[in-house]
């Protein structure tokens, strides 16, 4: 698992979120998970989670730290549960900033107000994943928290943070099932 910050704005409209975007873009192939900060504005036809869709609920926020996670040797429902591995890291990484967060599946809380966006999905030949965390909350469409609220403003840093621990966790995953001795 490679990781990677990414220094410039991008602007995140839910096309980035396909298969070897960050290779295309950054050169790095294999397991990856890159951050970046930027807008978020997913109108409904790039949108992957039918229930918005259905729902009629496209993504804005002025200003967002995004993850996007690929990984190869997964199915969608180990990338679910990796998904919801990330969202619980990035929980514990804010209560080090003396944060406290409530979790409902894929989702962050912020004093009842919601701070995250995540979704997991499959492509044709690895899995994704993309998570937001509202730095700017003016103009989202609901009622959101966002991370300058809570004084934390280095988000590189925060940003480093989540991704090497989950960088660690999937490492360590993978070693726990290489060292089972397997039974016939």
């Amino acid at each position: 698992m490679q990781t990677l910050f990414i220094e410039k704005e991008i602007r995140y409209t839910g096309s980035e979120l396909r298969p070897h975007w960050i290779y295309e873009n950054f050169h790095i192939l294999g397991d990856a998970i890159a951050a970046f900060v930027g807008e978020v504005d997913v109108k409904l036809d790039e949108m992957v989670d039918l229930e918005d869709v259905i729902n009629n609920e496209p993504i804005y926020s002025k200003k967002m730290l995004n993850f996007i996670i690929e990984q190869f040797d997964i199915n969608l429902y180990g990338m679910v549960f990796a998904q919801r591995l990330f969202i619980s890291i990035i929980k514990e990484v804010l209560e080090e900033y003396n944060v406290k967060t409530k979790r409902n599946g894929d989702d962050l809380f912020f004093d009842n107000r919601k701070l995250s966006v995540s979704i997991a999905t499959k492509s044709i030949n690895s899995c994704l994943i993309h998570t937001g965390l509202n730095i700017i909350k003016e103009g989202a469409p609901i009622n959101a928290s966002d991370l300058s609220e809570m004084g934390i403003t280095d988000v590189k840093e925060l940003a480093n943070k989540i991704m090497n621990k989950y960088k660690t966790e999937i490492e360590d995953i993978k070693l726990a099932t290489y060292k089972v001795r397997g039974r016939a």
